[in-house]
């Protein structure tokens, strides 16, 4: 069976999402390891409650190479096939990329190449769009800008808070991020250039 490796730092919503698919036998793997870069982070005792493998490696002050050296030791330690970053609050330096290539997935809460980076939500309503939304990427050397695997449509309504629009964004990053991990897992997908390809199969 796949392991999956979740790398979170806070409330962790994507990770009890993707937590809940594997329970229900809808993705067809287990979760091998949840990792913490907070000692404090929600996620952390939802997966301890849940009786999944857990630890915490403070990430404040460490410089990022040494950091990620150490979940990379982890992750391989505990034969992870897919990386799954759910909210997880680090830039990952190309070593890390290059230790998991192709096997390192991230949901980010926009359309992107529109709005990466911090606060996507915010930059979305200073925009003035009427469509952001949610995207579940590869993960490249490069911020928010690897392999696009799925997106998801969200409409900006003109009374919409960063609060009200963030909490429809999650109800589709919820969906969209365990279909992702099912094409990625099963290999059901090639790349020409910069596009993911799902097989039809996957969809």
């Amino acid at each position: 069976m796949k392991r999956l490796g979740i790398l979170l730092s806070g409330r962790g919503s994507n990770f009890e999402a993707i937590a809940d698919q594997v329970a229900a036998g809808q993705i067809d793997a287990e979760i091998a390891v949840v990792i913490s870069s907070r000692p404090e982070a929600r996620g952390l005792e939802v997966a301890r409650r849940r009786g999944l493998k857990t630890l915490c490696i403070p990430s404040k002050g460490m410089d990022r190479e040494a950091y990620d050296a150490l979940l990379i030791h982890e992750l391989r330690d505990h034969a992870v096939d897919l990386v799954c970053l759910a909210g997880f609050m680090r830039l990952l330096s190309a070593s890390f990329v290059r230790a998991f290539p192709e096997r390192i997935l991230n949901i980010h809460p926009s359309l992107l190449p529109a709005f990466p980076g911090l606060d996507a939500q915010k930059q979305a309503l200073e925009h003035g769009v009427k469509i952001s939304g949610c995207t579940v990427h590869l993960v490249d050397e490069f911020l928010d800008a690897g392999p696009i695997v799925l997106q998801a449509a969200v409409p900006v309504r003109d009374d919409d808070t960063v609060e009200s629009l963030s909490a429809r964004i999650l109800v589709e990053e919820h969906r969209i991020y365990s279909a992702a991990i099912r094409i990625v897992l099963g290999g059901q997908f090639h790349i020409e250039g910069r596009r993911l390809i799902a097989h039809p199969r996957a969809v």
